[in-house]
């Protein structure tokens, strides 16, 4: 298929085009052949679609703000898309079709499993990954390399956040963890007992979930372990639209109110998938949600969601503000470097500091991590979401911590890597 060249517009009507095509360009009107090609490499269908939308909708707004701008080294920026369905095997092809394309930069994933498959291949065609949302700490760790910079936090520091928020609340309460089958799930798991004081896998026992596409009955199956082992609080590590078939699972089981519910990793478009009733007083961790302008002062942050939400009558979710902030990212390395060259965009990344849409965030050059704060937020009762502004109010934040608190350390991040006879640098 030829791809269809559209006017970059964060609207609606542009997302639902980058759903159409499996790969769509993108680009304010310029010469042909002049465009610098961006490829978003993100789930248009499957159980994370939502979170894959939000990223499409963040880059083309990114887009059209830097073209309307004067582009980047004189140059309009374009968009190529992907849909990944949350498949590795996926993502891998689109890598080599994107970058067959003229890519420069390639981003997306709502899944780890994709994010580290796609980043190797990009890798092996000498370009950037940035990674939206990939939670898992082996994205870079024990995966990570020279190529891959991953935009949002990791398991680790979620998890720290949370432990930092659960341990005052939850002494001497019985866990049980309820587990993604995959790479996110397991590192997700482990950095949270790690934080919360619930290694003891008797005392706070748990259970894999089929991964993907688990079904209710594996929901189900595992709920009823939960009760039996006299949990006070689940560990609910699902993502996605597994997440809300596990919220409504509880639902019917009447288990709502018997159980703390804690989700690490909780985004809007997670939200209203689950809806408000049943995500009531969930509590979780986030990098961001739109709240967090408003209750800190962030002037960019204001705007970029009281912009977003003009265009596509709906709020941002940290999907969409981390695609957003990547495209910007790749425009100041470029620029900074005065070169698409992946050598010295890397350069130009690591280390870097930059505030934009909250305080400030930092590319850490030993491991590529983006250093920021971390948020935890707990969803409000379903009157108070109905009552608010596109019934989208969803998130009361609860505690912020710098992410000098809740990244791991350097010596840390060495002992990871030698663990799995990685090199204790990037390669």
């Amino acid at each position: 298929m030829h791809a269809a060249v559209v006017r970059t517009v964060a609207r609606s009507a542009a997302t639902l085009l980058l759903l159409t095509f499996p790969f769509l360009s993108a680009v304010q009107a310029a010469p042909a052949g002049e465009s610098i090609k961006l490829g978003l490499n993100y789930p248009a269908t499957g159980r994370y679609k939502e979170e894959g939308i939000a990223q499409a909708q963040g880059a083309l707004m990114a887009i059209e703000e830097i073209n309307a701008a004067g582009g980047v080294l004189g140059r309009p920026l374009e968009l190529l898309t992907a849909n990944t369905a949350s498949d590795p095997a996926k993502a891998v092809e689109n890598v080599k079709a994107l970058a067959k394309q003229g890519a420069a930069m390639l981003f997306g994933g709502s899944s780890s499993a994709v994010a580290v498959e796609a980043g190797k291949e990009a890798a092996r065609h000498q370009l950037l990954y940035f990674g939206t949302l990939t939670y898992a700490n082996e994205t870079t760790v024990a995966d990570g390399h020279r190529h891959m910079f991953r935009e949002t936090y990791n398991a680790h520091m979620a998890a720290k956040a949370l432990g930092a928020y659960l341990n005052e609340r939850l002494q001497g309460k019985k866990f049980f963890y309820m587990t993604a089958d995959y790479n996110w799930g397991w590192s997700s798991e482990t950095s949270l007992r790690n934080y919360t004081g619930t290694t003891d896998v008797n005392q706070h026992p748990g259970t894999l979930v089929a991964y993907p596409r688990p079904r209710e009955n594996d929901m189900r199956n595992a709920l009823e372990l939960a009760v039996k082992a006299g949990a006070d609080v689940l560990m609910l590590i699902q993502f996605g639209d597994d997440m809300a078939l596990a919220l409504r699972t509880i639902h019917s089981m009447g288990l709502q109110d018997k159980l703390t519910i804690v989700v690490p990793n909780l985004t809007l478009a997670m939200a209203k998938t689950a809806g408000s009733g049943i995500l009531e007083g969930v509590i979780g961790a986030a990098p961001w949600s739109w709240q967090v302008p408003y209750r800190y002062g962030y002037e960019q942050g204001k705007a970029f969601v009281e912009k977003f939400v003009r265009l596509n009558a709906t709020y941002p979710t940290s999907s969409a503000a981390s695609a957003y902030s990547i495209v910007y990212q790749f425009k100041d390395a470029a620029e900074r470097a005065g070169s698409l060259d992946t050598n010295r965009l890397i350069k130009a990344l690591e280390g870097h500091k930059y505030s934009l849409l909250k305080d400030e965030q930092e590319w850490r050059a030993l491991d590529h991590q983006n250093v920021q704060s971390v948020y935890v937020v707990r969803s409000r009762t379903r009157e108070e979401i109905l009552q608010s502004h596109l019934r989208e109010d969803f998130f009361e934040i609860l505690l912020r911590l710098d992410g000098k608190d809740t990244v791991q350390t350097p010596d840390e991040w060495r002992a990871e890597r030698r663990a799995v006879g990685a090199p204790l640098t990037l390669q």
